[in-house]
């Protein structure tokens, strides 16, 4: 079977955009440093996310079938072999680079349960990493912007400083560094009643008042939104616009940002492939 030129590029106009049954996170990376976003589906049947952003790239996740759910944080100081296998300073999920379990603490986390409302959020539960924030793109309801944009590792609490090398490179959380029942709300103070913020957990709502801090700080801390996109950005201040989008089946960048995304780009890639077989053989 032979196709035109003119039809391939309108399957490829169609093949990049058709992505309407999917949830698509635009995560940047506006740090000094290179990171490596993690992702993981709440539906364990599904395979994880994970890869390298380097300082001003950004990168389009699109949910598969399915997901209806999941994680999304930054490692930091991570060294890959070219077969995906090595270490990362934080947040580090296992040895790999593409993710199957959450990462370890201490790490800032972009939380998402989808539907026809999305519920989201910011957690610090588990320890400060990175400025992270989460920001819906035209939904209807409340649709608040979420997480921390401050960088906490310069005032952590010298008990909970993580450290590397000698350099606090993280915060842990209160219930990592004592695993106590009061601190991590399990035993007798695992409910909204018994489990209360603590002078831990109120320096990282004091930081950042729009992220979780401790496992009930629901009220103050869950966001809802009608199905929608999302910008996910590491170290971007929360009143910042971003400089890329996928939303309503385009690419919107304003400024210039480098761009990549991992469907779509693949999709291309297939297609102009195809381009050129048809080019040698009518040649």
């Amino acid at each position: 079977m032979h196709f035109s030129i003119q039809t391939i590029l309108l399957i490829i106009l169609a093949s990049g955009v058709n992505l309407s049954n999917s949830i698509n996170f635009t995560i940047v990376n506006n740090c000094h440093e290179t990171i490596w976003p993690g992702i993981t589906p709440t539906n364990t049947t599904l395979s994880g996310g994970g890869f390298t952003l380097k300082p001003g790239e950004t990168a389009v996740y699109s949910t598969p079938q399915g997901w209806g759910g999941g994680r999304i944080w930054g490692r930091t100081g991570c060294n890959f072999d070219k077969n995906g296998n090595g270490t990362c300073q934080t947040g580090a999920c296992g040895s790999t680079l593409t993710c199957t379990t959450p990462g370890t603490p201490p790490t800032s986390i972009a939380q998402f349960t989808l539907g026809i409302v999305t519920f989201y959020d910011v957690s610090l539960v588990d320890g400060f990493n990175l400025p992270l924030t989460v920001t819906p793109i035209q939904g209807k309801g409340d649709c608040s912007v979420a997480g921390c944009n401050a960088d906490l590792t310069g005032n952590c609490p010298p008990e909970l400083a993580f450290r590397s090398s000698g350099k606090i490179v993280a915060c842990r959380s209160a219930c990592n560094v004592f695993d106590s029942d009061q601190y991590c709300c399990k035993g007798t103070y695992d409910s909204p009643v018994t489990c209360v913020p603590t002078n831990y957990s109120d320096f990282f709502k004091t930081a950042c008042p729009m992220a979780y801090s401790y496992a009930y700080d629901d009220p103050t801390s869950i966001i809802t939104c009608s199905t929608t996109d999302f910008v996910v950005a590491f170290c971007a201040p929360r009143n910042e616009t971003q400089p890329c989008s996928y939303h309503d089946n385009k690419l919107i960048c304003n400024g210039s940002t480098r761009s990549k995304s991992m469907s779509y780009l693949w999709t291309v890639f297939v297609l102009l492939l195809l381009i050129v077989i048809q080019i040698r053989i009518t040649s």
